[in-house]
């Protein structure tokens, strides 16, 4: 009966379970059924289970040809494999089922609200993807379109909850593009605020709606990014997935979350737990990215066995976002390794490499094109400070000043560390008076730390609860110009200085 189709456990048993299951439509009728089957196919997904979340959507297909829901998630696993893996050649095969699964979608009955928000999160999922293959027009439209069908949605179906989590973390998004694009989001006719968009984003992650469930999982998601990065709550966070036990073994969804914001809070040995105890066995999708933050974490403690990480990486991934970013650090690590050649060969193929998409590769651009390598001792404190490793950055300052430096740039660099590892240690008021010498000394250059050190000097007093001294700090941060990461300090300043006016 089932000659030449391999079908595993978790299928076998979908498929005795909907073949009990009653027939609800009539055939030839497209319709919108989320069930169980369905659900199973969708958490194999979140968790990165791809393989077998394709087997329980082409199986869904065969029983229930005229459900539309199995076509839908089938743009959840051409998402995560498209936006974590960037193969350009998977790519062009994908792309076209983009536009087929819209079509397909409007065949559903439109009095349901899956009408409108299967094709609100496929242009949402496919915007994500068409920015990381620089289709920047592609993804921008996409985004308003996506916008536009989730708030159409909710004005139909006030209590559609999937439809509240999406429409909640895209006004958030909207509510922090930074001043330098703004004129995109009144041509899109995008807006939103964070406020709005938070609240939204909890009531559908707080439901208990048995649709609201369904999709809890991914709702996590966005509420944790958007918390860490956009209202700056970093304990929080950390707190929440303490707390509610997120399975960041099994769930490799979860693992990516934990251990990247891990690697942007510096904490470089938890990254490295976090990646070493993911669940190794088969049928997750095989990610190259595991490499980069495991590569990163080590680079952060000045550990020599980074580079093979790194390389790996390198050889693996097919994609641009991250490569110069990763190039750099590869030649960082050989420069204090005291292997110049392996140094300079690394330096080389950044300049050849990936793009000047992010703002990390862009500035990795620029100092390799500049010619100059980094000061040593500054190099290593700055590694050791994105690792979480405070006290050995300290150790290696000690008995500096701005003295020991003759290098304008390196002088500057050295209050902004210092004044850094004095806020990663609580001494907020020698790391204020750190960041006032980092604003002086770089408000006129080019680099990026007199704006980093408005922006910290801002957060410690939000965090003191003295908003009215915190906002001229996040408007400072704005009024600099021509600096390195200007786009992503404005978005972080622009969202410190509504949460300060609006609570």
């Amino acid at each position: 009966m089932f000659s030449g189709y391999h079908f595993s456990f978790p299928v076998f048993c979908a498929f005795l379970f909907m073949a009990l299951m009653p027939v609800r439509y009539a055939r030839g009728q497209y319709h919108y059924d989320f069930n169980p089957a369905c659900q199973k196919a969708y958490e194999e997904i979140i968790h990165l289970k791809l393989a077998s979340g394709k087997e329980l959507t082409a199986f869904e297909k065969k029983i229930h040809p005229h459900n539309l829901i199995p076509y839908f998630l089938d743009n959840y696993i051409d998402f995560f494999t498209l936006f974590f893996n960037e193969d350009p050649a998977e790519y062009l095969s994908r792309r076209p089922s983009r536009d087929s699964r819209l079509d397909l979608m409007k065949k559903g009955d439109p009095r349901s609200p899956f009408a409108l928000f299967t094709r609100s999160v496929i242009y949402f999922q496919w915007a994500a993807i068409d920015i990381k293959f620089g289709n920047h027009w592609d993804a921008a439209w996409a985004f308003r379109k996506s916008f536009l069908l989730g708030k159409d949605n909710l004005q139909r179906f006030d209590g559609f909850l999937p439809s509240l989590m999406l429409q909640g973390a895209m006004q958030v998004a909207a509510g922090t593009i930074p001043p330098g694009y703004q004129w995109l989001a009144g041509l899109l006719g995008i807006r939103g605020t964070i406020a709005g968009g938070m609240h939204d984003l909890e009531t559908a992650l707080n439901s208990a709606d048995p649709i609201a469930k369904i999709f809890h999982e991914e709702a996590i998601f966005y509420y944790l990014y958007l918390k860490f990065y956009i209202q700056n709550q970093r304990d929080a966070v950390f707190q929440y997935i303490a707390k509610q036990q997120l399975d960041t073994r099994n769930n490799h969804l979860y693992t990516y979350l934990a251990a990247n914001l891990a690697l942007n809070d510096q904490q470089a040995a938890s990254v490295e737990q976090i990646i070493g105890d993911r669940n190794q066995g088969p049928g997750y999708l095989d990610m190259p990215l595991w490499d980069l933050e495991m590569g990163y974490a080590k680079a952060d403690h000045l550990d020599p066995d980074a580079s093979v990480y790194l390389e790996r990486f390198l050889t693996r991934f097919k994609g641009k976002f991250y490569v110069k970013d990763v190039l750099q650090k590869l030649s960082w690590i050989y420069y204090l390794q005291k292997q110049p050649d392996k140094a300079a060969h690394a330096r080389a193929r950044l300049l050849h490499m990936g793009n000047t998409e992010t703002e990390a590769d862009k500035q990795a651009m620029k100092d390799a094109r500049s010619g100059r390598w980094p000061n040593e001792l500054l190099l290593r404190t700055r590694l050791l400070d994105d690792g979480g490793y405070f006290h050995e950055a300290l150790q290696l300052l000690a008995g500096k000043t701005s003295s020991s430096f003759s290098n304008a740039a390196d002088r500057l660099e050295f209050a902004y560390r210092l004044g850094r590892l004095y806020d990663a240690l609580d001494r907020k008021d020698e790391a204020i008076e750190a960041y006032l010498t980092t604003i002086r000394l770089g408000e006129h250059r080019t680099e990026y730390y007199a704006a980093r050190a408005a922006l910290q000097t801002g957060y410690i007093y939000e965090n003191r609860g003295d908003r009215e001294t915190a906002i001229p700090f996040f408007q400072k941060v704005l009024d600099l110009k021509d600096h390195d990461y200007k786009n992503a300090l404005d978005q972080k300043a622009k969202a410190a200085m509504e949460r300060c006016r609006n609570g």
